[in-house]
């Protein structure tokens, strides 16, 4: 592979104090095409980085020294406000739900993985290259605990079980043709459950992409 198509993905920045972790990723993403900027073991150094790298994306552990609390969702806050364009996709070993939504409340460029998720590499690329693109990534463990801990006045009460599984997709950012495959369904028919659901939850007319955004912030909220 020559370095055109090394670099041809974007540049990115990682940030992780496990060292074999990081590696490991920065390898991964080479392998991918992406070119490595830079890595950092800690937040402080990770806002170095962007700040003189500009890098197209920031990969962040969730849980950083000193205090291995959210160093690495105060640093993503920190990027976002200084370089908005640049996409963000924070790692975690467990799903936080709190940190999670605080996190993809954020909007666009923007990703939650388990770090689980890495060894599926189809997976983590779809994921790397969605952030990068524009779009948002969600676990879907996070979907799972979401579902599980609704409020009992679930604005999603009135979605039929495979609507609930569309939502789900939509809220990991798949497109409609994304579901289908999933769901091993038409396009065809993942468009009907889209305009079911976005009738049921009642949402103001809009254009159809902003809809959806919408549907899956009620769905993101309803916990």
């Amino acid at each position: 592979m020559d370095a055109s198509q090394q670099t041809a993905r974007g540049r990115v920045v990682l940030a992780d104090d496990d060292v074999l972790l990081r590696e490991g990723l920065a390898s991964l993403c080479e392998r991918l095409g992406y070119e490595v900027a830079g890595q950092a073991g800690d937040a402080v150094r990770l806002l170095e980085l962007v700040d003189t790298e500009r890098p197209d994306l920031a990969i962040v552990d969730i849980r950083m020294p000193p205090d291995h609390s959210t160093e690495g969702l105060k640093a993503a806050r920190t990027i976002r406000e200084r370089h908005p364009d640049t996409g963000i996709l924070v790692l975690s070993a467990f799903v936080e739900v709190e940190e999670a939504l605080e996190l993809l409340a954020r909007g666009h460029k923007v990703g939650y993985l388990l770090k689980s998720r890495i060894t599926v590499v189809d997976e983590f690329v779809e994921a790397l290259d969605r952030v990068h693109k524009g779009g948002s990534v969600v676990d879907p463990s996070l979907v799972h605990e979401l579902f599980s801990a609704q409020r009992r006045d679930d604005p999603l009460s009135f979605l039929s079980t495979r609507e609930r599984e569309v939502l789900a997709l939509m809220a990991e950012g798949r497109s409609n043709a994304g579901i289908g495959r999933r769901l091993w369904v038409t396009e065809g028919t993942v468009e009907k459950h889209v305009r079911s659901i976005l009738g049921k939850l009642r949402l103001p007319e809009a254009a159809d992409d902003h809809r959806r955004v919408l549907a899956v912030l009620t769905f993101l909220e309803s916990r």
